[in-house]
């Protein structure tokens, strides 16, 4: 049997990583500042990370919902501290799409209604309804198309006003990411984030803070839209959940009443994802992750913006967007063939880099000077 060929694939075979290292079987060492898209938050084989998910494995691995798992309490309560949202309340899933899903159901349900913006550029997964509110065409199956989604200009305050003026009795949701990933490290501004929570309230939609890549710390605030100072109705989280376990939630504020039923997973919440989760909440709080992303993420934005032939550098703490100019697309790959460091791209001149929270300034540096070789190669 073949594998089904859906991913186009770098020849090169990882076989071990540390940290922000990973080695090829060849015994290549690669500076890793992606993450696999964003899911290494902790660094690779953290040594908290494995002890907690080796002990874990040793007692039990995995039962379904049908009986009491108190890591998934410990879990919650660890989540609540750490994102400042204590009296929201949890649902564990599997992953960023099946998370977004079940948030787009729950506004459905809470609210009776059928619509639901979304916005140019987002990406907000695979699955059925995740996948439809997903500005991208070739990846949405006529069976997930819907005339039940509107896609808005990003950042654009009169359409959206507009729309609710409109339609805003039959509006679900609202489902933004505080900075789009796929769709080019663009960050939602604190007026727009603002606008949307204002509109919600007086319509009765519910807000949906999408923070699947965004989201656990990367931005140095736990959720990326927090820096707009609004609560969203529903986070949703998944990639540096679990520090490359699937494992992906959605957080619920106290609106919504909880049902018999009303959603379910045979593998969310086993207990493992806890286990693995919660190594990281643990490092994230006993690293100071969240200031270290702050910190080495404003030191790599003032240095980007230092190269000549660099556009424009976006993003916040370290989800980091370099625009290039197009005939500059080469470099991402350059960086990797070359320099032996990994980065991700936004189509076609953006580089992305999305590196564990704790890289330090050393490693930032070492980005930087190949950075600089590849450009001045050009």
């Amino acid at each position: 049997m073949d594998l089904f060929n859906v991913y186009p694939i770098n020849p090169i075979n990882i076989v071990r990583a540390k940290g922000s290292s990973v080695w090829d079987a060849a015994g290549t060492e690669y500076l890793d500042l992606y993450g696999g898209h964003a899911v290494i938050s902790i660094g690779h084989s953290h040594p908290h990370y494995v002890e907690t998910l080796t002990k874990q494995l040793n007692r039990i691995g995995f039962y379904s919902n049908s009986v009491e798992i108190p890591l998934q309490n410990q879990l919650a309560r660890q989540l609540g501290e750490m994102s400042g949202k204590d009296n929201y309340a949890l649902f564990l899933c599997n992953s960023g799409a099946e998370a977004n899903e079940n948030a787009l159901k729950l506004a459905s349900f809470h609210n009776r209604r059928k619509k639901i913006v979304a916005f140019t550029k987002a990406f907000h997964g695979r699955t059925s309804l995740a996948v439809a509110a997903t500005d991208n065409p070739a990846i949405v199956a006529p069976v997930n198309q819907t005339d039940n989604v509107a896609f808005l200009p990003f950042n654009d305050e009169e359409a959206l006003t507009r729309t609710f003026q409109d339609s805003g009795e039959e509006i679900s949701a609202v489902i933004i990411e505080g900075i789009q990933g796929v769709g080019g490290i663009r960050e939602a501004s604190v007026s727009f984030l603002k606008a949307i929570r204002s509109l919600c309230d007086k319509y009765g939609a519910v807000f949906i803070a999408d923070a699947v890549q965004c989201g656990y710390g990367r931005t140095g605030d736990f959720y990326s839209q927090d820096y707009a100072g609004v609560d969203a109705d529903i986070y949703s989280m998944a990639k540096g959940m679990g520090n490359g376990f699937p494992i992906g939630a959605i957080s619920i504020s106290p609106k919504f009443k909880a049902s018999f039923g009303m959603l379910g997973t045979t593998f969310g919440g086993n207990h493992l994802a806890c286990a693995a989760a919660i190594a990281v909440l643990d490092v994230m709080k006993e690293e100071n992750l969240l200031a270290n992303t702050q910190n080495v993420g404003q030191y790599l934005l003032t240095e980007l913006n230092k190269f000549d032939k660099v556009e424009e550098v976006r993003g916040r703490g370290l989800m980091i967007g370099v625009v290039l100019p197009t005939e500059l697309s080469n470099v991402k790959k350059d960086l990797l063939l070359k320099n032996r460091i990994f980065t991700g791209e936004a189509k076609p001149n953006i580089i992305r880099i999305l590196p564990a929270l704790n890289i330090t300034k050393d490693i930032a540096d070492t980005f930087l000077t190949a950075l600089d070789e590849r450009l001045k190669a050009c």
